[in-house]
């Protein structure tokens, strides 16, 4: 483990921006779920030579594996609508001297400035559930494909699968009411039924290949105040904001106490969750 990289033992009890939590805990994500991109590029059977789109690249997750799995000959296109995220593709993009990966800001619905029917394989991690219009999404993404072209999202599975985001909402329940879980609206759990991708898929003029789920741990800390911090950060960042400091604080004694249930044989406190990987070709 990077322990440049761990959070203090305390958490500070407020929020960060969501930039600024990236440059904190950009390099253990990136570690810490290599395993779902590069089993993403081994489901779209990437190979030297391949052109490659990867749609809501945000930090270079895929793409920049992509590119290198695809290289001397492939290419490989990252798109995303938010340009800061995208500077930090762009970083890595520098510092590991990459020449075959493109960087496009335009939106996931629109894919402007993006050719269609140019790519052998696009890829899209946990950015297909944010869209305001998933279905346009997928349909843009389908126009971009060649005659034959394959697809592999990942999404995340149900939210008692998934404790990164569960678990510190369990706890704030204790203390306030909490709205229940939207499955249609844009959020990381409007794909965790398996059948509403399946149907938008089919929509977009995709035929499904298969599907299959990675146990994915995303944040790793030395300490129950990291785990708290990483979910100031990421876990539970607006409806936390929104309580009052007794409640703040309320929520940040239990989190300390409940930490022990994700603290791993080797002594570091994880968080994760089930995340499918679908995979869908062009009808």
């Amino acid at each position: 483990m990077e322990r440049d990289h761990v959070s203090p033992s305390e958490p500070r009890g407020r929020p960060v921006s969501i930039v600024d939590a990236w440059r904190r805990y950009d390099h253990d994500e990136q570690r810490l779920s290599a395993h779902v991109s590069e089993r993403m590029l081994d489901l779209a059977g990437l190979r030297p030579g391949a052109r490659v789109l990867d749609i809501a690249t945000g930090r270079g997750e895929p793409a920049l594996r992509a590119a290198a799995r695809v290289a001397p000959d492939g290419f490989v296109v990252g798109t995303d609508v938010s340009d800061d995220m995208l500077d930090f593709a762009r970083a890595r993009v520098a510092a590991e001297a990459v020449t075959n990966l493109a960087i496009v800001v335009t939106g996931g619905e629109a894919l402007a400035g993006v050719p269609e029917q140019a790519f052998d394989a696009e890829l899209c991690r946990w950015g297909f559930m944010f869209f305001e219009h998933p279905g346009e999404a997928l349909a843009s993404a389908r126009r971009r494909l060649k005659p034959g072209g394959t697809l592999v999202a990942a999404l995340w599975a149900s939210p008692e699968h998934v404790p990164w985001w569960s678990m510190p909402r369990e706890v704030l329940a204790r203390h306030v009411g909490l709205p229940p879980v939207n499955g249609t609206a844009p959020g990381p759990f409007r794909y965790a039924k398996s059948e509403a991708f399946r149907i938008d898929l089919a929509g977009a003029g995709f035929s499904f290949d298969r599907e299959e789920e990675l146990d994915t741990p995303l944040m790793e800390a030395a300490t129950p105040g990291g785990l708290v911090e990483w979910c100031l950060a990421f876990g539970l960042p607006r409806e936390l904001a929104e309580q009052p400091e007794s409640v703040r604080k309320a929520w940040q004694r239990d989190m300390l106490a409940e930490a022990g249930r994700h603290r791993g044989a080797d002594g570091l406190y994880r968080l994760g969750g089930v995340t499918r990987l679908v995979v869908a070709r062009v009808a």
